[in-house]
């Protein structure tokens, strides 16, 4: 739980018994690798913190499976439009790692907000931080065409290319794996 708490502490000081409070609602999950951590057409129950792992985001699909997102260690993770509107996620969630996570419910979460005013402010920022990332997302891809947000992707998030199967690189900035292969041989 600590790198929760080195998290919640880059953004406000925390009073031990605003954090003990706070920790006493988290509970630590194991997920093995290639394991599904929120299927399609369940409700998002968790907001989750990636303590070690990697969570790949994608719509299943008999043909081929659509990626959109990936979640790393250090970061907070989960199907986030299913978790505030507890309706059925239209996506899934899977350990493309072992990942181990720290899980708060929505129903906890809401107590969190409800008994303490660093709560709040915590559960803001990180919202806030997924809406910007969202953004970023939707503006790389009516901005930029595949060779660019391929550059983009190398240059901002380099853990991508390196623990990611390039699959679902390719299907992350929206080509074949066969138009990702053109893509790199044109860089080198």
């Amino acid at each position: 739980m600590g790198h929760i708490k080195e998290y919640y502490e880059r953004i406000v000081k925390l009073k031990e018994s605003e954090w003990n409070f706070i920790a006493s609602h988290f509970n630590r999950k194991v997920y093995t690798k290639n394991q599904i951590i929120t299927e399609q057409g369940e409700t998002e129950k968790y907001l989750s913190f990636v303590e070690t792992g990697i969570v790949r985001f994608y719509i299943p699909n008999d043909e081929n499976e659509l990626t959109f997102n990936f979640s790393f260690d250090k970061e907070f993770t989960c199907a986030y439009d299913s978790f505030l509107t507890q309706t059925p996620s239209e996506y899934e969630l899977q350990a493309l790692a072992e990942t181990v996570i720290w899980q708060i419910s929505y129903e906890d979460l809401q107590r969190v907000y409800a008994q303490t005013k660093v709560g709040n402010y915590l559960g803001r920022f990180a919202s806030e931080k997924l809406f910007l990332a969202k953004s970023r997302r939707e503006i790389s891809l009516l901005k930029y065409n595949a060779k660019e947000r391929y550059l983009k992707l190398f240059k901002e998030q380099p853990n991508i290319l390196k623990f990611i199967p390039l699959k679902y690189v390719a299907s992350y900035i929206g080509v074949t794996p066969q138009g990702l292969s053109r893509i790199r041989r044109q860089i080198t």
